[in-house]
């Protein structure tokens, strides 16, 4: 008895031609889309400020308007979080589209996760509910099931816990389904996207996942036949170590083992997950806060030719008495010029200037006035890249932790009815668990200095102000040398932004894979645009680029 679930979302933005693609070219039982970020919960609050009825992703209804019927004729159910603050209102919203078409679609949806009144001053504050609510709505007839902020494995966890009868106990179970939902819930990103092989295969357009969920918890990742991209164990390894952290992936339904995941190919575009271990889940829920942090500004200064130095830091004094009130003040200088440039681009650096305060007036009116008034009195051949603006508001991100039952877990039936869920009973405060052996080291051989990416994948990204680096060796002997090379102390050789902060190894040997947390490199959250890539999703790829020296029998 196979649970078939397929994704059509993995950020509010996605393609939109998805819902539809996922519906039409193969079977499936349900359909889930995952439209929610740390970014996105403040876009959605900045929403509901202007229109206390909005909140939710318009995308997903645009969406069901041309797909409800065809979900409905097909017997496929529809599972997301696209109601954001607003789940209520999006499942009204649903349900008028329902009858304006003549449907007899029911529409649940969960709530409980708004906790924003317990916090003053923050925009939005959201605790990530567990997929027992979702089972709710289903076991009780739902066809469409809307949610707030619940956990983007809790999409998957939901539905099978519901099919498949499991209670709040069979965390092996649970944690087999968790770590499906976490390999489905970036979207194309299982299936090609975002790939460091990405030469591999034909990621054009990249056809989305799904996953053939089974009884005992394992599960087949797949995606339907003719579709774009390809699904490999590389690929399901990249999607397993985006933004985790240790080999204990904790959430609220079961903290789910990493450390235990098996990966096998099952065939072409099919790879089995199986003897993944869960444990209870912590005795806390996770709730994500976003308030307004203040006000930001930037400005690129070009620098062309000779003596970019000394231009820098002319523009830089000019500056300063403009600068001198601002709360933050950040310069980088980009070297992307060359020497004797054939094109005029080439041959030029950027400086960045970043200014952060309460006062829109500093970041606004002073800055751009002060950057204007160089024009024709600074360096020579000063522009910028584009004129600074009056300044935009950014915001912060910060997560706290609540207890299970200080959240009102309710899941709202078609006909109005309300189920409380019950928290989790059984929790446990678990520490990592200790460190596995090494493998044997590499017996010593000639080297060559190459990139380190020709032998390893990365996948990076944002847990709030941290970021993760999972890198993971595509051969045995491969991750023989790399388990004994890449310490942390060699990763802050090779990424030198890292050097001064707090860096922790994770290593997971049966994906032959380590991962790095690297904390408070994106500062306030990927809202406050901390540093260049503010959600840290190329850091691997810079550390890929890197040279060291390599066995030349891995080469």
């Amino acid at each position: 008895m196979t649970l078939r679930i397929g994704n059509a979302s993995g950020f509010y933005g996605d393609r939109f031609d998805a819902m539809r693609e996922m519906l039409t070219g193969g079977e499936l039982d349900v359909l889930t889309g995952d439209y929610l970020a740390e970014l996105t919960m403040l876009i959605l609050g900045r929403d509901r400020l202007k229109d206390p009825g909005a909140g939710y992703a318009r995308t997903f209804l645009r969406q069901l308007e041309e797909c409800l019927g065809l979900a409905r004729e097909r017997g496929v159910r529809i599972v997301t979080n696209a109601g954001g603050l607003n789940p209520a209102g999006l499942a009204s919203r649903i349900r008028e589209l329902a009858d304006r078409i003549g449907l007899p679609v029911r529409v649940a949806h969960v709530e409980g996760d708004d906790l924003t009144s317990l916090h003053p001053g923050s925009l939005a504050a959201h605790a990530y509910l567990g997929g027992f609510g979702i089972a709710t709505c289903l076991r009780e007839g739902a066809d469409v099931v809307v949610t707030g902020r619940v956990t983007d494995a809790a999409l998957v966890t939901g539905p099978a816990a519901a099919h498949f009868g499991w209670g709040p106990t069979d965390h092996d179970r649970l944690a087999g389904a968790v770590v499906a939902g976490h390999v489905l819930e970036c979207g194309t990103q299982a299936t090609g996207g975002n790939y460091s092989f990405f030469q591999e295969g034909d990621v054009r357009r990249p056809g989305f996942p799904l996953a053939e969920i089974h009884e005992d918890g394992t599960a087949v990742i797949t995606k339907h036949p003719g579709t774009g991209g390809f699904v490999d164990v590389g690929t399901v390894t990249a999607q397993l170590l985006y933004e985790t952290q240790g080999a204990r992936y904790a959430g609220p339904d079961v903290t789910a083992r990493l450390d235990t995941v098996r990966l096998t190919q099952d065939g072409p575009d099919r790879v089995r997950i199986s003897g993944v271990h869960g444990e209870a889940p912590p005795p806390t829920l996770k709730v994500g806060l976003n308030r307004l942090g203040g006000f930001r500004n930037e400005v690129a200064f070009v620098l062309t030719g000779l003596d970019i130095e000394a231009k820098a830091a002319l523009v830089r004094e000019q500056m300063e008495p403009a600068l001198a009130k601002a709360a933050e003040v950040r310069w980088d200088l980009v070297r992307t010029d060359r020497p004797d440039a054939g094109t005029e681009e080439a041959a030029s650096a950027l400086l960045r200037l970043v200014v952060r305060d309460a006062n829109q007036e500093i970041v606004g009116r002073a800055l751009s006035g002060a950057a204007v008034e160089l024009a024709l009195a600074s360096y020579p051949g000063f522009h910028v890249l584009a004129p600074p603006g009056k300044g935009s508001p950014y915001g912060v991100f910060e997560d706290v932790y609540v207890p299970h039952g200080a959240v009102d877990h309710v899941a709202v039936l078609h006909d109005g009815q309300r189920i409380s869920v019950a928290p989790a009973r059984a929790t446990a405060v678990l520490d990592d668990p200790p460190t596995p052996p090494l493998p044997e080291p590499l017996p010593e051989g000639p080297t060559r200095r190459a990139p380190l990416g020709l032998i390893a994948g990365t996948r990076s990204g944002d847990k709030g102000g941290n970021a993760n680096i999972g890198v993971w060796a595509r051969t045995d002997e491969a991750w023989r040398w790399l388990a004994h090379t890449l310490t942390v102390d060699r990763l802050r050789e090779l990424l030198p932004e890292t050097a001064e902060l707090p860096v922790t190894r994770h290593d997971l040997p049966q994906l032959r894979a380590l991962n790095f947390v690297v904390v408070d490199i994106l500062g306030e959250g990927v809202a406050a645009q901390h540093r260049f890539d503010p959600q840290a999703k190329a850091l691997g790829e810079w550390l890929r680029s890197r040279h060291l020296d390599i066995p030349e029998a891995l080469l």
